[in-house]
């Protein structure tokens, strides 16, 4: 499935399992493409690399940047590299859950805190994010009032914690500091499920401190 969502950014949904610590669970993904009818980037590689590629239809692909590592984010990543040319992107962090979806293989460049990349006339700004894990990075566009979080805020909290490598005040601290500090009226797009708004769920972060999730 896919969708446009605002000037510049489409979504695309899709479908598989995300598994660690020997769990597995059926999970939907969502895939961001922003830039214009001639070039693009991706972010996230996430289970169908046939349908992220039929839809950049053709388009140059600037980067690939990969919120995080875990293999429901990354499993798309090696067939998308390869047919698009598209250099892959993930902090440094992550790559030991890297190297468990791609042990022969290292994801090309290091991603770090304050990196920019610019597509069609926009400039995204990647923001370190740790705490759903090491390596987890969020990416700012300003000027559509938008940041993408991958699996670090969704509408409702942030992401999960409950396992290896992952940790919840790690987490708080990084929704508080790096995401909380941008406008309310800016848009989240999420690694899964709904969008929600920076204002939206700012009031609510006492609330998932209490809770402890």
């Amino acid at each position: 499935m896919s969708a446009n969502i605002a000037a510049g950014i489409e979504q695309v949904v899709t479908s598989g399992t995300f598994s660690l610590d020997g769990g597995s669970w059926d999970v939907e993904n969502n895939v961001w493409i922003i830039g214009n009818d001639q070039e693009c980037l991706i972010i996230d590689a996430a289970h169908d690399a046939q349908a992220i590629v039929e839809r950049v239809a053709g388009r140059r692909v600037i980067a690939l940047l990969l919120t995080h590592a875990h293999d429901d984010h990354i499993g798309a990543a090696g067939r998308l590299a390869a047919e698009l040319h598209a250099p892959i992107h993930l902090n440094a962090a992550d790559r030991m859950l890297w190297d468990r979806v791609y042990p022969q293989t290292a994801p090309g460049h290091e991603l770090n805190d304050g990196d920019t990349f610019e597509v069609a006339g926009l400039t995204l700004e990647a923001l370190h994010s740790p705490g759903h894990s090491p390596g987890s990075m969020c990416f700012h566009l300003a000027s559509e009032r938008t940041v993408f979080t991958g699996d670090t805020l969704f509408r409702g909290g942030p992401g999960a914690t409950g396992r290896s490598f992952s940790d919840f005040g790690t987490i708080i601290d990084s929704i508080r500091n790096r995401l909380l500090t941008l406008p309310p009226e800016t848009v989240v797009r999420t690694g899964h499920g709904d969008q929600t708004s920076i204002g939206a769920e700012a009031v609510h972060l006492q609330e998932w401190i209490e809770r402890g999730h």
